[in-house]
């Protein structure tokens, strides 16, 4: 055999070998996904949650998440990570704790900020571990993680305390949606979402924020439940949950619980394992994010996970030798460390297979009815099962596990525009790749475009609304004046650590200002101190400012208008005049078959 021989056999070898090995992949993730049993029923009680939110320069969705976990969620204590913010993002937040006795805001100061997301995480690790009053029982104490645009679905809490009910398990992944929508989508009836209904609530997202909905809810759902057999489920940047005990763990044996990989939630999931411990996964509930409607910050969102996928590379030897991780699960880590780079090796190899084959249809034989007619027609269906058919297939399934939420002909679209997205997505592994031929390490952050974006009332996402164009980000509509006299809140530096703590109302003002809404004090978490700390433990850095103000008990107004939002504009404070969502469409009967 020659050497032109020698290659195009390689070259065919190894396209085949790709194409067999994903289909198989496909196989494989979609029996355990199919055959999805039910959770086991929990309860948040007798669990002390922590939700951080981390956050950069993230005025325009902050102030509606919070509120939204505060509302929904009043038992637990939100920790707003402020990683170093130069837009309203501070003054959002300021304005906040003045209302809410549960929210904590940990802001990040140069030179630590900006470091990444795995370091404004281990200082909120920090600073929970620093305000649990002595002898709390750490196992008890989960740590959820949230996108600053997130909308945590209201059973959520109580579903994945189910999976903590089994001492082993240290961390559970909820399931992630996506969609233009966060706040209607939080709300709706869940069983309306997953199961099919006679009227079933069809959803309107645009096609690429619908599409990455689908590859939630479906492809990535799917290796989801492969992992829980496998015991290697992954961590999530948005709706992961974990012991508190487990992330002192990890700190003991490897330094902190978050490490500097681009993808440092798959990377505390490998941590959790090396230590022992279990990861689960959680389909009965889910929690919400606004999509990206554009094709650039997708593929820049997507190039940050592909290369900090191949920087945890780096643990695949360790993996596999660890007596902690299955022999499945270390396949199954080690197949999905593989799987950029059998991109980047597929978008060279399919394309060369490609051009070899017209070449042979152009210049050998009779021509091309020849070259169809010898054979070569049987190149047609063996694209489509290795090419097509594993991403099409995903537009049904996606109809069926979100209750009918989509037309027949949508998700057969759905399927079809799949196959172009799952390719176009391989632009994000080449992206990544000359980063890391370029020693590009540095974080590229997603910006969040404000809930509800797609309507037409509101700015194109990712650009600040217009001053005639209200939006509800931090305040809500105004009903009582303001106090007087309002007290003020004055904030003096810790002499021993350097970390601004807040001093108790006075009565005669020493600096600006700030008034304290007068609020009725919710209930403190069961095992945490609702007194503000004088001192904080020397594990927290002294870049960190912790601000835990409870405000003034009374009842509860709701204000937008007084010196406290005063340097925050209008537009960041007040609601629209119009409700959200507007009154739905009447559905048609089921035997009708809507437009898609």
């Amino acid at each position: 055999m020659n050497a032109d021989n020698l290659a195009l056999a390689a070259l065919n070898t190894t396209a085949f070998l790709l194409c067999v090995s994903f289909l198989l992949y496909v196989v494989f993730i979609m029996r355990p996904f199919l055959a999805r049993a039910d959770g086991v029923p929990g309860s948040r009680a007798g669990y002390d949650v922590h939700l951080v939110v981390p956050c950069l320069d993230e005025e325009l969705v902050v102030g509606a998440t919070v509120r939204h976990l505060l509302g929904t969620f009043p038992e637990t204590t939100v920790w707003v990570v402020d990683d170093g913010s130069t837009d309203l993002t501070p003054d959002v937040l300021a304005d906040l704790v003045d209302q809410f006795p549960q929210l904590r805001v940990i802001t990040r100061r140069a030179p630590d900020a900006r470091r990444g997301k795995g370091a404004a995480l281990n200082a909120a690790w920090a600073a929970i571990g620093a305000a649990l009053p002595p002898g709390a029982d750490r196992h008890r104490v989960v740590v959820g993680v949230l996108d600053a645009d997130a909308r945590l679905e209201r059973l959520a809490p109580d579903v994945l305390c189910g999976y903590l009910v089994d001492p082993r398990v240290a961390a559970v992944q909820l399931q992630v949606r996506v969609t233009d929508d966060v706040d209607g989508l939080a709300a709706a009836d869940l069983a309306s979402l997953v199961e099919a209904v006679d009227r079933p609530v069809r959803r309107r997202d645009t096609w690429l924020v619908q599409l990455q909905d689908l590859e939630f809810t479906g492809p990535i759902a799917a290796m989801q439940s492969l992992r829980r057999r496998t015991g290697s489920v992954g961590m999530g940047g948005n709706g992961q949950f974990t012991r508190l005990s487990a992330l002192d763990r990890i700190a003991d044996e490897f330094g902190t619980p978050w490490h500097g990989a681009l993808l440092e939630d798959f990377e505390l999931g490998l941590h959790v394992l090396l230590t022992g411990s279990r990861t689960e996964y959680c389909d009965e509930s889910f929690v919400a994010q606004t999509g990206l409607p554009r094709v650039r910050p997708l593929l820049r969102q997507r190039s940050r996970w592909a290369q900090g996928s191949m920087q945890c590379l780096q643990y695949l030897w360790r993996i596999v030798c660890s007596p902690q991780v299955s022999l499945p699960g270390a396949l199954e880590i080690a197949y999905y460390l593989w799987v950029p780079w059998s991109q980047l090796l597929g978008s060279v190899v399919f394309p060369a297979a490609m051009a070899v084959q017209v070449w042979y249809m152009t210049h050998t034989g009779d021509g091309v009815g020849s070259w169809w007619s010898g054979g070569a027609w049987g190149l047609v269906p063996l694209a489509a099962l290795f090419g097509v058919l594993p991403h099409v297939v995903w537009g049904p399934v996606y109809r069926a596990r979100t209750g009918g939420s989509v037309t027949r002909r949508r998700a057969v679209a759905l399927g079809l525009l799949n196959v172009v997205y799952a390719y176009l997505l391989q632009i994000a592994v080449w992206w990544a790749f000359t980063r890391i031929l370029r020693g590009r390490r540095d974080w590229k952050k997603t910006t969040h475009a404000v809930p509800g974006a797609g309507r037409p009332d509101l700015p194109p996402p990712g650009r600040a609304p217009r001053r005639d164009q209200p939006a509800l980000y931090a305040a809500p509509p105004s009903t009582e004046a303001w106090p007087a006299e309002p007290p003020v809140v004055a904030r003096t530096p810790a002499s021993a650590t350097g970390v601004l703590v807040a001093d108790p109302p006075t009565a005669a003002p020493t600096s600006r200002p700030r008034p304290v809404p007068p609020r009725a004090a919710a209930p403190a978490p069961p095992s945490v101190s609702p007194s503000v700390p004088t001192s904080v433990p020397t594990s927290v850095p002294p870049s960190v400012v912790t601000s835990m103000v409870a405000p003034a008990a009374g009842p509860a107004p709701d204000v937008v208008d007084g010196p406290a939002t005063a340097r925050i504009p209008r537009v960041l404070t007040s609601r629209p005049a119009a409700p959200w969502p507007p009154a739905r469409p009447a559905v048609p009967r089921p035997d009708e078959e809507p437009p898609s």
